[in-house]
């Protein structure tokens, strides 16, 4: 039996995202987060006390904040994955879900900060690493507050056939699977780069650069099935919203809070304008 381009993706992505969305496969999940944390917390005080082996020592922080930073960049992960899955959704889903993803991303960069603090915390004099944990935070707080407003602004997508609405969805599903095997790919590379004697590259960081190029074509797929200017057009601000989040993601201190935070207000503006004056009702 022959399938097409669009019945082939539908029927690999769906079981996939069947297995992971499954609320056994979310709590297994949980609970390798919370046995990492405490093996990386574990780690640490093993390594301070020369417990672990000399290979294990050397790759070792000697301050258990780093755990913080490991138990954030897991749920990252986590959550990149889920962006993946939202994609044929919407594009203004799968907007919001990276929107969330720098959220994290901004709190993360701020406990990151406490590493420059000694155990027991306590103040030291240095204002510089307490200013940036305050960027960090405000930044995620206030991405936090304009992607409530995003959320509620929302909108129905637009009206298509039943036909259109299959192939449009399947195109998304089969851009999602090369997405996911792309992400699988970088990570592995990414963890053994140590291994093979390289330095690790910034993932979070590649990966966003990836979902700009995703982005232009998802905004050429839409095009195809829904051609109108102003569907284009917000479709093309969205990229574009992702494009000033991956330059958040690669800005100093201090910057890339503001670039988020304009990132996350560019998307409500333009939302409310395409509401306000473009999308036919009923």
């Amino acid at each position: 039996m022959k399938y097409s381009i669009y019945e082939l993706a539908t029927y690999i992505f769906d079981p996939i995202h069947y297995f992971w969305e499954k609320p056994k496969t979310q709590r297994s999940v949980a609970g390798l987060l919370i046995l990492c944390y405490i093996g990386a917390l574990a780690g640490i005080e093993l390594a301070r006390h020369g417990l672990l082996p000399d290979f294990l020592a050397i790759k070792t922080p000697d301050n258990h904040y780093h755990a913080i930073g490991i138990a954030f960049t897991m749920v990252l992960i986590l959550e990149v994955i889920s962006l993946i899955f939202i994609l044929p959704c919407s594009f203004s889903k799968a907007l919001g879900k990276q929107f969330e993803i720098l959220c994290l991303i901004l709190m993360r960069d701020s406990f990151k900060e406490l590493v420059n603090f000694p155990e027991p915390i306590y103040f030291t004099g240095n204002f510089e690493p307490i200013l940036k944990l305050l960027s960090d935070g405000m930044g995620a707080f206030i991405v936090f507050v304009l992607l409530g407003i995003y959320y509620k602004i929302q909108k129905p997508g637009l009206k298509l056939t039943p036909s259109r609405r299959f192939r449009y969805v399947s195109m998304k599903k089969l851009l999602a699977l090369i997405l996911l095997a792309t992400f699988a790919i970088l990570g592995i590379y990414d963890a053994t780069a140590p291994l093979r004697g390289e330095h690790r590259f910034q993932f979070f960081s590649t990966f966003y650069t990836i979902l700009i190029f995703s982005d232009i074509l998802l905004v050429l797929i839409s095009q195809r099935f829904l051609p109108s200017f102003q569907a284009v057009f917000r479709n093309s601000g969205f990229a574009l919203a992702t494009l000033l989040i991956r330059m958040s993601l690669a800005a100093p201190p201090y910057y890339n809070a503001i670039l988020g935070v304009s990132s996350a207000a560019f998307a409500v503006l333009l939302t409310l304008a395409f509401n306000t004056f473009y999308r036919k009702e009923g």
